[in-house]
């Protein structure tokens, strides 16, 4: 069975070599890039170009990676470091800094060891934009910081093909007497708050109610001088209506009716004669007259109304009223004994 195999020969052996190092060239020429890295080619340690990912072909023994540079959006985490505000007072801070990787070659050429350059020069510009502020405007303005530090931060590192993203203040601790003594004026200013709110709140009510008081007044004032207007007015009235039944009166004196000097006159004394008996202070009236004369009287009375205001279906002769007769003084009891 050995006769059956040809005998190896030295060009054969040639053959075979020649073959095996081709497959080794290619292999070391063939280079595969992943995803979210660039890598970069020198040639006799020049850069030449950037592999993107995928698959790649390089010429084997002049061109070397030189290196393997992460395109990926990183996270750089910045330690705490005291820093000293405007105003002289001692706080900590930390923060995190989000960076991209845009221009391989630069990345890798530009500056040595990129992490530890960024972290520095992140830790440096937190100093100056914080140590520019007073502790108050540190502790209430934190975007402020943040869009500083992006600006200052990214701008200082546009040469070395980084695009910093984000620069995040995680925390600010002042040191524990400077937050009692802020905890104490915070109190301070929510009670002085409080009373100048308490303060308004009274005088607004004061304000109300005078104007309350000063509109009812006003309304008071109106009411009594329309009820003033009317009453006047009634009294207009009521002195014309009697300045008017005088004149009648008059007119009838003067042409010899002697009926309407009788009727004014009962009117008179009847009226006498209740006001007497509506009296306050008196408690027995003793009026020694007759009853049938006062009935005559008042029977008289409504005869002359009749013939002085007319009643044409029932004419009545003229009667004069007979006088009232003298009667003695009134007398009247009091129980005070006056």
């Amino acid at each position: 069975m050995l006769e059956e195999f040809m005998p190896v020969t030295g060009p054969d052996i040639v053959v075979i070599a020649l073959v095996l190092l081709v497959i080794l060239v290619l292999f070391a020429g063939i280079k595969t890039v992943p995803q979210g890295f660039r890598y970069t080619i020198e040639r006799f340690g020049r850069y030449t170009r950037t592999l993107e990912p995928g698959l790649n072909l390089i010429i084997p023994f002049f061109e070397r990676i030189g290196s393997k540079m992460n395109v990926m959006e990183q996270v750089l985490d910045v330690p705490t470091q005291e820093v000293i505000t405007k105003d002289n007072a001692s706080v900590s801070a930390d923060a995190v800094a989000f960076y991209q990787v845009l221009n391989a070659a630069e990345a890798a050429y530009q500056v040595s060891n990129l992490e530890n350059a960024i972290l520095n020069l992140t830790m440096t510009n937190i100093r100056s934009v914080m140590g520019s502020m007073d502790l108050d405007e540190l502790l209430s303005n934190r975007e402020v910081i943040n869009d500083r530090l992006l600006r200052v931060v990214d701008e200082a590192v546009r040469p070395w093909g980084i695009k910093v993203t984000r620069v995040e203040i995680k925390d600010i601790q002042p040191p524990a007497d400077l937050v009692d003594a802020m905890g104490r004026q915070m109190k301070a200013e929510r009670e002085k708050r409080a009373q100048v709110l308490e303060a308004e709140g009274f005088r607004n009510a004061q304000i109300l109610r005078a104007e309350g008081a000063k509109q009812a007044a006003i309304l008071q004032a109106e009411g009594e001088r329309e009820a003033a207007y009317r009453e006047a007015e009634a009294r207009e009235r009521l002195a014309e209506a009697e300045a008017k039944a005088t004149r009648l009166v008059s007119e009838a004196i003067a042409a010899g009716d002697v009926n309407a000097i009788n009727y004014f006159v009962a009117q008179k004394y009847t009226e006498a004669m209740a006001a007497i008996g509506t009296a306050s202070n008196t408690k027995v009236v003793l009026m020694p007259m007759e009853a049938t004369s006062l009935i005559g009287s008042l029977g008289g009375i409504g005869a002359i109304a009749r013939e002085v205001f007319g009643d044409d279906k029932r004419p009545a002769p003229p009667r004069p009223v007979a006088a009232p007769r003298t009667t003695p003084p009134i007398s009247s009891f009091n129980p005070n004994g006056e």
